[in-house]
Parts: C-alpha cells; structure tokens; sequence
C-alpha cells in the first residue's frame, strides 16, 4: 500500500501542471500516510528545475552507490532527470525495505521484477506504475492463486460460531501483534495457510477488510472459548484430536 501510494504520487509530480517536479531532500521522514495515502509534508525543497547540459556526458545522474548516464535533449535540459531521480530514491528508501519480505508467494517475483527494473532505472514512473497495478489486479482477483489441491474439504465448518480474541501463536506478517491474522482471497487460501503451519488447528475469516477489501483471517493452535455468532464460520483441521473435542 505504501509503495503503490509513493508511485502514484511520484505519477503525478512526473506530469504536474508545473512540469517534472523532484524533491530534492528525499527522506522517509517527509512522508506520512493519510487515509490510506502518502502524502508529502515540505514541498520546501521541490524543484522543477532540470539540470542544464551541452552534451550527453554532462548528464550524469550520481548516487552513493550507484550512477547513471542520461540523454541530453534538444533544448540542453538533461532528458527525464527529475522523474529519474525520484524513482531511484523510492527504490532505495521504501522499495527496498517493503517490496520483498509480505507479498504472497507466487506475487515475490513479479515485486522482484519492479525492484530490480527500479534498481537499474529500467523502469520509468509510467512503467513502474503499471507493474504495480498488475501485482494489485493479481492481488485482490486471486488471479495469483496457482492450481492446488482443494484443502478446505480437509476441514469441518461449524457455522454459528468464532473462536475469542486472544493471545496465540504469532506469524509474519500478521495484522495483529496478539496471534496470527493474515489476509487471504478466501476460505480456500486459508485453509493452505494453515496446513503450512504446524500450529494451526483451526481458523476464522472475520469481517474486517484490508484496503484492497481482503477479508483477515485469523489462525489459532486451539479450539477452546468458541462463542455463537450467527454470521461466522469456524473451520476445523479433520484430525484426531479435533474429533475428539467436538
């Protein structure tokens, strides 16, 4: 949410109404989420500026780590610099540190690919945000979901029912710091996740909606405080033991 946020964000500056705007003291520090967006809070040091050259060797584009060769245009501005120096900044101080590590499996190499064409400079902001509108679409369809074996058959639904928020076994990523509740596209997926994890006996998809409208589901090791709700579902791993409670 974040990445997608700070690339439409740098869509916009690359087509301002002012021209290519660059942001000249590129900071996590000048960011903060608002309603789900980031937002810059000191446009102080924005530039629409673009360096000056006489020739391609003059266009230069230096970084601690890493420089890259640019195109002088026609009328001696050094091509697309701004929009270019935003971009790698994104990568090396939120696309770095957010774009691997909580993606689904099967999305890893399609972040991959946007970290490393972002890397490389590859990847212009039209580019970059493209990429990032197929990993979303993937996302919130389900469309990444590779043909499996159908697992939720290896679980009884006890409808009528959820389990009490409570302290449980943790997991990464979790949207809770109490146990584990992560995001899937259905029932389905979460019952692959639980079979992934040794501790998972059962689980619920509850109510509550991340932004891209993914139902959170939560996993528990036990089945011990289950409460009525009429409008949930508890799903039950099929082994010895949970026959036995039940």
């Amino acid at each position: 949410q974040i990445c997608l946020s700070l690339v439409k964000l740098l869509f916009y500056l690359a087509h301002s109404p002012l021209g290519s705007i660059v942001l000249l003291d590129f900071q996590p520090r000048q960011f903060v989420m608002v309603d789900g967006n980031l937002k810059v809070t000191d446009m102080d040091d924005a530039s629409t500026e673009e360096l000056s050259c006489r020739e391609d060797k003059d266009c230069t584009l230096d970084f601690p780590t890493k420089s890259f060769p640019l195109k002088c245009s026609a009328v001696g501005k050094c091509e697309g610099i701004n929009e270019k120096k935003n971009l790698f900044n994104a990568y090396r101080y939120f696309f770095t540190y957010l774009l691997p590590h909580s993606a689904p499996p099967a999305l890893r190499p399609f972040l991959g690919d946007i970290l490393n064409a972002t890397g490389d400079l590859r990847y212009g902001i039209n580019e970059t945000l493209k990429a990032f509108e197929k990993v979303l679409h993937l996302y919130k369809s389900g469309l990444y979901l590779q043909k499996r074996p159908l697992l939720l058959k290896d679980y009884i639904s006890l409808k009528g029912f959820r389990t009490v928020e409570g302290e449980d076994y943790k997991c990464w990523p979790s949207y809770s710091h109490l146990g584990c509740l992560l995001s899937v596209h259905s029932a389905e997926e979460a019952a692959a996740i639980c079979n992934s994890q040794s501790q998972c006996q059962s689980f619920i998809v509850t109510q509550q909606r991340t932004w891209t409208g993914r139902p959170l589901a939560s996993f528990q090791s036990s089945l011990t405080d289950l409460i009525p709700d009429a409008n949930a579902v508890v799903y039950i791993k099929r082994s010895t033991s949970s026959g036995e409670r039940l």
